[in-house]
């Protein structure tokens, strides 16, 4: 086996929260739709890969810029891997 990193790369990013859950979706574009799972809400995201993803309160929801689709990453993953740029 060989060993490999990942690239350092930029990405847009948004943590879904109750707080902002309107804010959220209203913002994002391309195939997703709003529900409920246990009486809580999600936003359901079509991947690159075409499957449906689901993100949860607390998730982060990743913007695939050249695909124009999203992912869900777990805030503690993301937290993790990523860091905010400072502008």
């Amino acid at each position: 086996m060989k060993e490999y990193k990942s690239l350092p790369r930029k990405i847009k990013a948004v943590q879904f929260t109750n707080e902002n859950k309107n804010q959220v979706f209203n913002e994002l574009t391309g195939n997703y739709c709003a529900d409920f799972e246990n009486n809580k809400p999600i936003i359901k995201v079509k991947t690159m890969h075409g499957e449906i993803a689901v993100v949860r309160i607390g998730d982060w929801i990743v913007e695939d810029i050249e695909k124009g689709t999203y992912y869900p990453v777990k805030d503690s993953f993301f937290k993790k891997n990523y860091e905010e740029i400072e502008k």
